[in-house]
């Protein structure tokens, strides 16, 4: 068998095992399946530097590319383990088993896994290594074309007679005798000189190409198919059934001109839909608020524990409050606005009371993820929530419905725990979360920051008035005025728009008469406590980026 042939093979049996494995993943549940069990390990071991240039190069797409460049890297493996397969069936196995047992080891060590979340793997590593078998020694591998001997030379003098056996067969060969089909190669190989017509015989190529059709398809067919069932199991409908109540302290309105209204400003308020994404879940948790339940244990006297009915039942507020993610570069967009619906945090950590020392509650998703906020900043006052409901509806599923925490001033690493399940009092000395061992900062501020959104980098402008308007942020002390210039030039004041609160960001335009020629924009606000934006630029790691946003553009 070719190289190519071989390849092929192990590829339609890494199908056959990822696309059959996904119908089994509905009863299991999905981060069981193979693909996605293995692409959540690959995220939690990654090496930091790695995970932060796909978050930079890809933005909200990065899991996408990570599943994507999984496929890619498993598709190279199969198309190993095909030709390794063609010459010894048992290496192309033990290459299968393998990567089952790999998804087996990944999908058991998830966060409230159990036995049965190692089905998908088993079910889908044994149809490949049958698909595999089927292919290099089974019913659908290629036969041997059969094998002709040289022409013999044009004799010499024509009195020599031809031989009746004809000139393709010398009369009386042994290798003739022994293989009246002339395939002598299934006997061990032709004698010297003798070459083959084909690789493959035409029919089981046709053969082998036609299983290569009918296994993909099904593969694919399952693939989707599982695919589609799971999202018939997620909380879509749930999700439409929940009534949120009316907020005992609604938010304030939103003052006249909060909102620039600008080509290219962000809006004041985020849409859903726009929202960024960023968490560990390769697939988007499904809870459903039916068997939804929140413990607060730990280090308290008098430990929680609530039902969603129960939770909804309490009075809520609901505040505009804006959310970073401490993986956003300067400039970046990895930052929103938007009005939660929520119970205080604070009421609850006070109904439970923690014991002395416990200076840390861990927020724990569904999934495991963990992260630990200042039991002290939970408790000062500030508008932290336990968010139901986002933009007048109930939490998007994947920005946490049912519950998720939502605290100004933190970054979402240290605070924005979605899907949250578990509230655990203890302290910084005696529990790192998810990010900390990673080299993350146990304690996350917010830094202050600003961002010219428009013009753009690159833009070409025409000489006269231009607008220059972009956001500024410093969640929980406000912004007390943002200054441009020009070609480091002075700094010129910009307007500040009005907002609802300290927790938000807060929009700023300032009108500048553009000259001919290459130009570069310069931004930086200072704090409601005088503090000014440092210009020194630093990475995202370890607690964020700084720097002075800067945007190069071309006036005519």
């Amino acid at each position: 068998m070719s190289r190519g042939f071989a390849a092929l093979a192990g590829i339609t049996a890494a199908a056959v095992a990822i696309g059959v494995a996904e119908p089994v993943a509905v009863l299991t549940g999905p981060r069981s399946a193979p693909l996605i069990a293995v692409g959540g390990l690959v995220v939690d071991l990654v090496p930091e530097p790695l995970k932060q240039f796909a978050i930079a190069v890809f933005g909200t797409y990065d899991k996408i590319a990570l599943l994507v460049g999984t496929a890619l890297l498993l598709a190279a493996f199969a198309a190993l383990l095909g030709v390794l397969a063609a010459r010894r069936l048992w290496l192309g196995l033990v290459g299968i088993a393998a990567f089952a047992a790999l998804g087996v080891a990944a999908a058991l060590t998830r966060a409230g896994a159990d036995a049965a979340d190692a089905l998908p793997s088993l079910v889908g590593g044994a149809l490949g290594a049958l698909t595999l078998w089927a292919f290099v020694a089974g019913p659908l591998q290629l036969e041997p074309w059969p094998w002709t001997p040289p022409t013999p030379a044009v004799p010499s003098t024509p009195s020599t007679p031809p031989s009746s056996a004809g000139p393709s067969s010398p009369a009386g060969s042994p290798e003739a005798a022994a293989s009246p089909a002339g395939s002598p190669e299934r006997a061990g190989g032709p004698p010297a000189g003798w070459e083959p017509l084909e690789r493959s015989d035409p029919e089981s190529r046709r053969r082998f190409l036609r299983g290569v059709g009918v296994l993909a398809g099904t593969a694919a067919v399952a693939g989707v198919g599982g695919h589609l069932l799971a999202g018939r199991r997620g909380v879509s409908a749930a999700r439409k059934a929940v009534t949120l109540p009316a907020p005992a302290a609604p938010a304030p309105a939103l003052p006249a001109g909060a909102d620039l209204s600008l080509p290219q400003l962000a809006s004041y308020v985020t849409p859903n839909s726009g929202f960024y994404r960023i968490d560990t879940a390769l697939v988007v948790p499904q809870v459903d608020p039916a068997s939804w339940r929140l413990r607060i244990h730990g280090r308290v006297r008098n430990p929680i524990e609530l039902s969603f009915d129960e939770l909804l039942a309490r009075p809520m507020i609901e505040r505009y409050v804006t959310l970073a993610c401490v993986s956003n570069e300067v400039g970046g967009d990895l930052i929103g606005n938007a009005r939660w619906l929520g119970v205080p945090l604070k009421e609850l950590l006070d109904e439970a009371d923690p014991e002395p020392g416990a200076d840390q509650v861990v927020g724990r998703s569904v999934d495991g993820w963990t992260c630990g906020t200042p039991t002290a900043l939970l408790r000062d006052g500030r508008d932290a929530l336990l968010a139901v409901g986002m933009n007048g509806e109930p939490l998007p599923v994947a920005h946490g419905f049912p519950v998720r925490m939502v605290v100004p001033g933190l970054y979402g690493y240290v605070s924005a725990c979605k899907w949250v399940t578990e509230l655990e009092l203890t302290s910084f000395a005696d529990f790192d979360a998810y990010w900390v061992p990673r080299g993350w900062s146990a304690q996350g501020p917010i830094k202050t920051e600003s961002r010219i959104d428009t013009p753009r980098p690159r833009n070409r402008l025409t000489a006269g008035p231009v607008t220059v308007a972009g956001v500024a942020w410093a969640q929980h002390r406000g912004i007390r005025k943002v200054e441009v210039r020009v070609d480091g030039g002075p700094w010129r004041a910009a307007t500040l728009a009005p907002t609802v609160s300290v927790d938000t960001w807060v929009q700023w335009s300032w009108r500048w008469d553009a000259t001919p020629g290459e130009h570069t924009l310069q931004v930086r606000a200072t704090d409601a406590d005088g503090v000014p934006q440092t210009p020194q630029r630093a990475p995202v790691a370890p607690d964020g980026a700084t720097g002075w946003h800067t945007v190069k553009v071309t006036v005519r």
